[in-house]
């Protein structure tokens, strides 16, 4: 059985995909890496720019963390936002 490599990123998101979490995940996959992510904040966001921000909380930070570390551990991760 082959195994794919597994990266996690932390950052937020960006609904038009060109960063954040959606971003790192294309990037991830086109590398044939598979990707996990925790998201920081959620963006209103575009080409043109960021409208609204909000950050997730501390306590659901920590317990994305800990379920993503509990199950699968990844062999690099990538911190943005």
């Amino acid at each position: 059985m082959t195994y794919l490599p597994v990266a996690l990123t932390i950052a937020g998101t960006d609904p038009s995909g060109g960063a954040g979490i959606m971003a790192d995940l294309k990037s991830f996959q086109a590398r044939g890496v598979y990707g996990m992510a925790v998201v920081t904040s959620l963006v209103a966001q575009n080409t043109r720019g960021v409208q609204l921000i909000e950050h997730v909380s501390p306590q659901m930070l920590k317990a994305q963390l800990e379920s993503v570390f509990s199950d699968i551990s990844p062999q690099a991760v990538k911190t943005g936002m």
